[in-house]
């Protein structure tokens, strides 16, 4: 059964793949078969075997021997790895399969925020669909949708909170600069404190977490950001735009796979 889940996790991963490549470019994630991004040779079905055909390959395209990126066989590797650790929790049933996609769009969500700096709303829906329908009977599908929103309204409060507070700190400082030719010119940028996506990973987190569990996830979070912070504190602005969504997927997996012994920690303490 988990050698199944793994290799079907896989499978998706190699779809994944696409998706990662694709949305960012704005290009159809269903038509326009696999093809070879330097040569433009279209991809035989033995090229696409997860993993595999990257190791026989030797990380080079048949075609024009044009390097292929190890993303390909990573993403493959952690999607099979997913999709293993939740059968191994759930066995092989149908909320586990929609567990399990809603953690690959995490995936697929953490890669496209690491290299391009955005979130696509698409993937994020998807994410939070599978959430709210990994559930075993109609009540727990309200469950997490209450949930959801519950950590989506949070989070946009929040974001008002710190936006406002971050602009107004702003525009003080740029009041002390005023002369009387510029007085009443004001330039004071909005400073946006979180972005939508990070709200619409939160609603995901709460769905699949519960309230408890999300609230121990962004605190994890925080901590397995917290070195990186550290790290580009003193570089460029454009630099210090350290991405949070895969910290926030992430932690999601951590707290997931260990919702037991956190709970009971919770309930023994508190």
């Amino acid at each position: 059964m988990l050698l199944v889940a793994f290799v079907l996790g896989t499978l998706f991963g190699s779809f994944l793949n696409v998706v990662i490549l694709r949305i960012p470019q704005n290009e159809s994630v269903v038509f326009g078969a696999s093809h070879c991004y330097s040569c433009n040779n279209p991809l035989k079905p033995w090229h696409n075997i997860p993993i595999v055909s990257w190791i026989f390959l030797r990380g080079k395209c048949s075609f024009c021997s044009a390097k292929i990126s190890m993303q390909y066989p990573i993403i493959e590797l952690l999607s099979g790895i997913i999709f293993l650790l939740i059968a191994a929790k759930f066995t092989l049933v149908l909320p586990a399969l929609f567990i399990a996609l809603c953690f690959l769009m995490l995936l697929a969500l953490s890669v496209i925020d690491f290299r391009y700096k955005m979130v696509p709303d698409s993937l994020n829906l998807l994410a939070i669909f599978f959430a709210i329908f990994g559930a075993w009977n109609l009540n727990g599908v309200f469950i997490n949708l209450q949930n959801a929103l519950l950590f989506a309204g949070g989070f946009t409060l929040l974001r008002f909170a710190l936006s406002y507070y971050l602009t107004s700190s702003i525009h003080r400082a740029s009041q002390k600069s005023k002369t009387s030719w510029n007085k009443f010119y004001d330039r004071t940028p909005f400073v946006e404190a979180m972005g939508e996506g990070d709200i619409m990973v939160a609603a995901t987190m709460g769905a699949l977490l519960g309230v408890e569990l999300t609230l121990v996830a962004i605190f994890l979070s925080a901590l397995l950001a917290l070195p990186v912070m550290l790290l580009v504190l003193k570089r460029s602005a454009e630099e210090q735009r350290v991405p949070f969504v895969p910290f926030l997927a992430l932690a999601t997996l951590i707290v997931f796979i260990f919702d037991s012994p956190i709970l009971a920690y919770i309930e023994a303490n508190y």
